[in-house]
């Protein structure tokens, strides 16, 4: 039946548009034209020159043949150009891919062809790279982008580069807003660790709302200074190309994380926010007290990526920075749950406090849901804080699915939700806490084993710098927790000392039976590679203890 409050009130030009976070950028350069939107060396941009220029790679994208639909894909650290292909490559219709800058040439090869990507971007560092691509991909339409602070990089390898490509371009170009806001924004490979990695799609409405959900849950300030820690090509750098613009804030670039640099950019600018993996949080907090000096702060920082020990947090807290913590997955555009922090959370001690802020927490403003389900009867688990569940996302802040995988796209979404493959517990008041991986829950005895329980119980020994833990297989348990730890310089710790503090801090069957020590594989956004540890553990190379 028809409603008197549908009858003539449909939506038109004057009552609807398509939310998208391109709308952010028009706005700073129309009511804060002159303030600075990026910072990076000695080089200075407002936004209405950026707003310019972003206009202009649109134009030129167009000029190449770029239309809706089509993908622009770009290797590029933290720079300039990377915040500008937030909005221009978008505004040109176009998807953006964001790739990985440490990914080898067979995987990039697989993506910009899975992709079918028209054109791609590549800095000067990545300059053989860029070659080798060429001749893989001849019909890739490659762009030079020489950075102010990036290497000389020889030869030229693109068609073009980036400043000239800009020159050919429209100031005032007249690009469209989408007309539907489920249309593709970006797109964002998964790491892939097992088969070839998967396409995640985001769609203009879901970057618009996790944008804004990361000022809501922040209570980012208008003109915010925000230091680019986080790689931009991770989930679009959770979203903060766009918060920044909506804030009209200051990017701060930055082409390479080194802990003396950050401090020193901090001091220079001022700088109020910054996003970070727990493994950045911990090279700052481990890093000389003297660098920090001068920091006038508050400095904010937020923590997602992996889940972050309670005693790194409790250090961060300790050098009088203000930590948030956040939780999700590339298929929910970065952070989509926070951990809220309460009234009364102030008096608790600073050991206390971090137990609590290392829960994953409760959902972001905009997402509809989070929930910890049984994965099997998709019902929840008991909010007692014990029982093991899947972590599971519904609303708006989850992506449209998987580019040309439509089965595990339908795996993904099964029974309403969006399954991480997380295993978590929900506590009573309501806050989610990551147990494991799916995969790496360890089963000892028929005893389930939180490995994120054990690395915390190493991160709060004052010599371990990093911390993973894994299962090794036993005759008599079938398997039991081993650990790989990289010390503090100049650490002589070694196992059975390290083991005898586990036990004092760990139920017995939970304590690792054997240690190794030696540097640990990353990601390039800092997380460690389980997986790798795995090759290890099964290979005649292991680490000696």
């Amino acid at each position: 039946m028809t409603s008197d409050y549908d009858t003539g009130l449909g939506k038109n030009a004057a009552n609807f548009a398509a939310l998208s976070p391109l709308d952010y950028i028009v706005r700073a350069a129309e009511v804060y034209g002159n303030r600075p939107a990026i910072v990076h060396g000695s080089m200075r941009q407002s936004w209405a020159e950026t707003y310019a220029r972003t206009r202009r790679l649109a134009s030129a994208l167009r000029a190449l043949g770029v239309g809706k639909g089509d993908t622009v894909a770009v290797m590029l650290p933290n720079t300039p150009a990377m915040v500008e292909a937030s909005f221009g490559v978008p505004m040109a219709g176009a998807v953006l891919n964001a790739l990985n800058i440490r990914l080898d040439l067979a995987t990039l090869t697989f993506m910009l062809r899975h992709s079918q990507a028209k054109v791609l971007l590549v800095d000067t560092e990545f300059a053989e790279l860029a070659r080798q691509l060429g001749q893989q991909l001849p019909q890739l339409h490659l762009i030079q982008v020489n950075d102010l602070l990036g290497p000389d990089a020889g030869a030229p390898f693109g068609r073009t580069d980036y400043e000239s490509l800009l020159a050919g371009g429209d100031p005032a170009y007249a690009w469209r807003a989408p007309d539907d806001e489920w249309d593709a924004i970006a797109m964002n490979y998964t790491s892939g660790t097992t088969g070839d990695p998967k396409g995640v799609v985001y769609h203009h409405r879901g970057a618009a709302l996790n944008a804004i959900s990361n000022i809501l849950e922040w209570d980012m300030p208008k003109h915010a200074v925000y230091l680019w820690t986080l790689p931009m090509f991770h989930c679009n750098g959770w979203c903060f190309p766009w918060t920044i613009a909506a804030r009209a804030g200051v990017n701060v670039c930055l082409r390479k994380f080194e802990p003396k640099l950050v401090f020193d950019l901090m001091r220079e600018h001022k700088v109020s926010h910054y996003c970070a993996a727990p493994i950045v949080h911990a090279a700052l907090a481990n890093a000389p007290a003297a660098w920090r000096e001068g920091i006038a702060g508050p400095v904010r920082g937020m923590v997602a990526g992996a889940p972050p020990p309670a005693a790194m947090l409790a250090k961060i807290e300790a050098m009088g920075f203000e930590l948030i913590h956040a939780y999700g997955l590339t298929e929910v555009y970065g952070p989509a749950a926070i951990c809220a922090e309460q009234d009364g959370w102030d008096a608790l001690s600073q050991q206390e406090r971090a137990v609590r802020k290392s829960r994953q927490g409760v959902r972001y403003h905009l997402q509809g849901a989070v929930a910890v389900l049984d994965p099997d009867s998709m019902l929840p688990v008991a909010a007692d804080g014990e029982t093991i569940g899947e972590i599971m996302f519904r609303g708006n802040i989850c992506m449209k699915g998987y580019l040309r995988n439509e089965k595990a796209t339908q795996e993904a979404f099964a029974g309403g939700w969006f399954h991480t493959g997380d295993l978590g517990v929900i506590y009573p008041d309501g806050y989610i806490k990551l147990k494991d991986r799916s995969k790496d829950i360890i089963i000892s005895g028929g005893e389930n084993i939180s490995s994120v329980e054990v690395e915390d119980a190493l991160y709060h020994h004052p010599d371990v710098l990093a911390a993973a833990v894994i299962a090794q297989p036993d005759e008599k348990w079938g398997e039991t927790p081993c650990a790989f730890v990289e010390l503090r310089e100049g650490s002589r710790l070694g196992a059975a000392e390290l083991i005898a503090f586990c036990k004092a801090n760990l139920a017995g069957f939970k304590v690792p039976k054997a240690i190794y020590f030696g540097p640990l594989p990353r990601t390039s956004t800092g997380k460690i590679q389980k997986f790798e540890l795995r090759k290890r553990m099964h290979s005649d190379s292991a680490i000696d203890v």
